[in-house]
């Protein structure tokens, strides 16, 4: 299983989340299913501008950088512009959280994503499409990762 977290902060972002599937169903992977969209609180820095995030399973043929590299593309052909030093409000973010059970670290992906199980904005849309999927480091389930999660930060399902 295949997922994707796509997030944004500035601009239509419903549309930019939108965008961005299709993008991902053309160029990366077929989507099969997704989680709702959630407003979150920006993680890891101040700002007034709120996320939207949504977690993807995508069915892809590309192996796991291949993916990510994939991924950059498309972020940076929505106007991403990338800032390589902390946290930054942005037009679009999106990022591999798991590769089935691949666990990879290279200096561009690391696998599982390293912080999902910090994040409640990663793990509630993660759970609400794939609450039994084991994560393979810490031989969890997101529904556990969810349960002892200690973020503290609002995510709240939008309409």
């Amino acid at each position: 299983m295949i997922l994707v977290i796509l997030g944004s902060n500035t601009g239509e972002r419903q549309m930019v989340l939108q965008n961005a599937r299709e993008l991902i169903s053309r160029e990366a992977g077929k989507i099969v299913r997704q989680s709702s969209v959630y407003e979150t609180v920006p993680w890891g820095f101040e700002t007034k501008d709120l996320f939207l995030n949504q977690v993807v399973e995508i069915d892809s043929v590309l192996a796991a950088p291949e993916l990510m590299t994939c991924l950059l593309k498309i972020e940076t052909s929505m106007g991403r512009v990338r800032e390589y030093y902390g946290y930054h409000s942005r037009i679009i973010d999106l990022d591999i959280l798991f590769y089935n059970d691949l666990i990879l670290s290279l200096p561009e992906l690391v696998l599982p994503h390293p912080r999902l199980h910090l994040r409640r904005f990663v793990l509630i849309p993660s759970n609400e499409i794939a609450p039994g999927l084991i994560h393979p480091v810490f031989n969890k389930s997101i529904k556990q990762l969810l349960d002892e999660c200690k973020d503290p930060l609002a995510v709240e399902k939008i309409d």
